[in-house]
């Protein structure tokens, strides 16, 4: 873990954290359980499934920006890697 840089593995943690619960939604489960009143359970779990698909898109937004050249500045450190032959 030396080589790795903290916001890496923790960006990488919480993405597949995102990515396990969306698959436990998706095949209808849910990693909390909310409520055994069904009324309530609905409700509840309408949320849970927004607020689970808002931080999977957030985590994967995040993670896909900090791991890509895609702002100017980043544009020229890869420029910058590639003229001291550091990547491809």
């Amino acid at each position: 873990m030396k080589n790795f840089d903290k916001g890496t593995v923790v960006r990488t943690v919480l993405l597949f954290i995102a990515l396990v619960n969306q698959t436990l939604i998706m095949f209808g489960k849910s990693a909390l359980p909310i409520s055994e009143d069904q009324e309530v359970n609905t409700m509840a779990d309408a949320l849970y499934v927004a607020g689970s698909t808002i931080f999977t898109i957030i985590t994967t937004l995040v993670a896909w920006f900090k791991n890509n050249y895609v702002t100017g500045k980043g544009k020229q450190q890869k420029e910058v890697l590639k003229q001291k032959g550091l990547t491809k």
